[in-house]
C-alpha cells in the first residue's frame, strides 16, 4: 500500500488549511469592494472548451475518462469566459466577476513519467469591455489585492508588464519564416536559438538588445518607439501605465516593462501582467493574467461584446512565501474540556456546548483523566488555550 501522496498531490495540514483561506479571505474582500461577484466554475469542461481553441497546449489538461472528451480544468479563465458568454449572456456589460478554486495541470517529468499538479488559484475576470480603462482598472486592482497580502519590502514585488501587440509589431520587421522561431527564442530567453536564426547581423544584434530591454516604464517606450516610430499602441500603454504608478509606488512595488514576456497559456492577445517576488531562494510567480478578447469571441456571438481580462493568484504561492520570510504567530488552539469521572462525561458536553453558543472554540478530552493537572498538562501538549475542568 503506498504511503505517501502520488507526484505531485500535496497532504495539507489544518494550519495549511486555515492559512490558504485566509488569503482567499482577503482576497476576496478585495474583489468585492471593487464590484466583482463570486461564481464558481466547474470543476472539468469539455476539452475544446479547456484547450481554449489550441491556447492551452492539450498535454497539459489532465484528461477523464467519459464518454465526451473531458477534463479538469488548467486554469479558471475559459470556464468563466463560456458561462459568462453563455448562462449570464443577458447580464448587462461590463460584467466583473471571481472565482477560487483548485486547478490541475500534467506534465511529464525529468524521468519521462506523467505528473500531475495541482494548485489553489484565486482571480478575477472583467467581460465585455476592450478599454484602455479597463486594462488600468485589472492592474489597480491587481496592485490593491496585492496591497491586502501583507508583502514586505524585502520580497522586492515586481509587477511585469507586456503586450502581445508590441511584441507582434516588432516581428513584422522580422522576415515572415524566421518570426515563429524568433518568437520562441525571444519570449525564452534563448540567446543561443536567437544566433541561429537566419537573418542578418545587425538584426540578431537589433533582437538581442531587444531580449535584455525591460526595465522602467517610460524609458522602454522611448527605445520602442525608436524602433517603431509613434505607434497608437504606444501611447494608450503609457496612460495605461501612468494610471498605476503612483499606486504601484504607494505599495512599494516596481512595474517593468518587457516587451517579450508572455505568459505560460497563450490565451492573451493584449496586455499581460505577472506580479513576481524575491523568494528566499528563486524569483516567486504571484499572480499572473491578461487580455483575451479572442478567447471571449470563440464564446460570444456578438463582436462588440467580445472581451475580457483577468488574474489569477497562486494561492499557496503565496502562502509559502510569506510564512517562509514572516515569524508567523502561532494560532491558539481551542478550549480543552476535560472531566474526572466517566460519570461526568455528560456534564462536559453540556460545558462544551455552552461555550460553542458564547462562540469560544471548544475542544472535548474523549476520556477522563486522574486529576485537573494532568488535564492541564494535556491541553498543553495538544497547543490547547487553556483548560476548562469539569470535576466532583
Amino acid at each position: 500500500m503506498a504511503l505517501q501522496p502520488a507526484a505531485g498531490a500535496k497532504d495539507l495540514n489544518p494550519r495549511d488549511v486555515e492559512r490558504n483561506r485566509q488569503i482567499c479571505d482577503q482576497l476576496a474582500a478585495i474583489y468585492r469592494l471593487w464590484g466583482y461577484q463570486e461564481v464558481t466554475p466547474p470543476s472539468f469542461e469539455r476539452l475544446d472548451t479547456l484547450e481554449a481553441g489550441g491556447a492551452i497546449d492539450g498535454r497539459e489538461v489532465v484528461r477523464l475518462s467519459s464518454d465526451e472528451p473531458l477534463g479538469l480544468r488548467p486554469e479558471l479563465t475559459a470556464s468563466i469566459a463560456r458561462a459568462a458568454s453563455t448562462r449570464m449572456a443577458q447580464r448587462p456589460r461590463p460584467l466583473r466577476l471571481w472565482a477560487a478554486g483548485p486547478t490541475f495541470r500534467t506534465s511529464v517529468g525529468d524521468s519521462g513519467r506523467q505528473r500531475v499538479s495541482e494548485q489553489l488559484q484565486s482571480g478575477v475576470e472583467l467581460l465585455g469591455v476592450a478599454s484602455d480603462a479597463a486594462d488600468a482598472e485589472l492592474m489597480r486592482l491587481l496592485l490593491a489585492a496585492a496591497g491586502a497580502l501583507g508583502l514586505q519590502r524585502h520580497h522586492r514585488p515586481t509587477l511585469l508588464v507586456g503586450h502581445h501587440g508590441l511584441l507582434a509589431a516588432l516581428l513584422n520587421q522580422i522576415p515572415n519564416e524566421q518570426s515563429s522561431a524568433a518568437r520562441a527564442a525571444l519570449t525564452g530567453l534563448d540567446a543561443l536559438a536567437l544566433q541561429q536564426l537566419d537573418v542578418s547581423d545587425a538584426e540578431k544584434l537589433r533582437l538581442g538588445t531587444l531580449m535584455r530591454l525591460r526595465g522602467e516604464p517610460a524609458q522602454v517606450l522611448y527605445q520602442l518607439e525608436q524602433w517603431l516610430g509613434p505607434l497608437p499602441l504606444i501611447n494608450s500603454l503609457a496612460a495605461s501605465l501612468a494610471s498605476v504608478d503612483q499606486a504601484a509606488s504607494r505599495l512599494g512595488v516596481t512595474i517593468q516593462l518587457d516587451p517579450t514576456f508572455q505568459p505560460h497559456f497563450a490565451l492573451y492577445d493584449g496586455l499581460v501582467l505577472k506580479l513576481v517576488c524575491h523568494g528566499p531562494e528563486a524569483p516567486v510567480e504571484l499572480a499572473s493574467g491578461g487580455r483575451y478578447d479572442a478567447l471571449v469571441g470563440r464564446f460570444c456571438g456578438e463582436a462588440s461584446l467580445a472581451a475580457g481580462m483577468g488574474f489569477g493568484f497562486n494561492v499557496e504561492a503565496i502562502r509559502e512565501l510569506l510564512d517562509a520570510s514572516l515569524d508567523q504567530p502561532t494560532t491558539p488552539g481551542p478550549l480543552l474540556v476535560a472531566y474526572g469521572q466517566g460519570s461526568h462525561l455528560a456534564l462536559a458536553l453540556d460545558a462544551l456546548e455552552a461555550l460553542h453558543q458564547q462562540g469560544i472554540a471548544a475542544e472535548l478530552l474523549s476520556d477522563p483523566v486522574a486529576s485537573q493537572g494532568d488535564a492541564k498538562s494535556l491541553a498543553q501538549v495538544r497547543g490547547c488555550s487553556g483548560l476548562h475542568w469539569v470535576g466532583a
